[in-house]
């Protein structure tokens, strides 16, 4: 099992500094979990160490990268691999809002 908990459901880009989305990824697993990535929009995975512990829960930072348009929206991918290489995936999403004041 796999969740993730965003901070917010909005994100801006191309501010500066660079918007960051943050939130709590969370995984389970009885055989243990190996690692666990998180990924937004194209940008490269961020993984954590599983531990080989049987539920895994930790605090995430990504960067929000520039050049995306108001309304735009941008996948964030969470998935998990138990020790015997089995991948667990969740799919959500983030909007891009406007720069505003």
């Amino acid at each position: 099992m796999v969740s993730i908990t965003l901070d917010k459901d909005s994100v801006r880009s191309a501010t500066n500094p660079p918007d960051t989305l943050t939130g709590t990824l969370r995984a389970q697993d009885a055989d243990g979990i190996d690692s666990v990535w998180l990924q937004l929009d194209d940008e490269p995975p961020v993984g954590e160490d599983g531990l080989l512990q049987t539920s895994f829960q930790s605090p995430f930072r990504v960067v929000v990268p520039a050049g995306f348009s108001s309304g735009a929206r941008l996948p964030v991918t969470l998935e998990a691999r138990d020790v015997t290489g089995f991948r667990s995936v969740l799919d959500t999403m983030v909007r891009v809002a406007s720069a505003g004041p």
